[in-house]
């Protein structure tokens, strides 16, 4: 058995799960997520409190899928009660960042602001004019969102000036050096 398709689900007071024609509904006090799963291999149970992922083949594809599907329940369940959130900051001589009703203003070394669009189900902050938060309902969604703000300017090693993951760690370069 997969270590980790084994391990139950459990599911907080509120959230209620549902298997139809091969698609998990997923629904609870923040809202609902869907995800399409191989209902001809895996099965998914509820029982009272806690659903289980179970396979019927020992084949390795199946297998695999055992392990992430019982991944993306879970992740599903914690996104509909308490949600995901990530943080970036800002870091570069002038830049800033301001928000424009839902959508994020940011000023990174461009000749033009870069607005950034918020899609839906994700809510962008500006919690101060060099730091960013990207808050949903969708694991998947969420990181996206922040990889992407994170594109627009990654960090550079030599200055280390970009758009950066709160608490990530860039690595620092030497400049140049001067003389022989």
């Amino acid at each position: 058995m997969s270590r980790i398709g084994r391990e139950p689900v459990e599911l907080p007071a509120g959230v209620t799960v549902k298997t139809e024609n091969g698609i998990i509904t997923v629904s609870g006090p923040l809202g609902t997520l869907t995800q399409d799963y191989d209902a001809a291999n895996i099965e998914i149970t509820v029982d009272g409190n806690v659903a289980h992922v179970k396979r019927n083949s020992e084949e390795d594809p199946i297998r695999a899928k055992h392990g992430l599907y019982r991944a993306l329940l879970h992740n599903m369940v914690v996104g509909v009660t308490k949600g995901y959130e990530k943080g970036l900051t800002v870091n570069g001589v002038g830049w800033k960042v301001a928000q424009q009703g839902k959508d994020l203003n940011l000023s990174v070394g461009f000749s033009h602001p870069v607005i950034f669009k918020a899609k839906d189900g994700i809510t962008l902050t500006a919690v101060s004019p060099t730091e960013i938060s990207v808050k949903g309902m969708d694991k998947v969604a969420v990181g996206q969102t922040a990889a992407t703000i994170r594109a627009i300017r990654t960090p550079e090693p030599y200055h280390g000036y970009g758009i950066a993951y709160k608490g990530e760690v860039i690595e620092r370069k030497e400049g140049k050096t001067a003389g022989k």
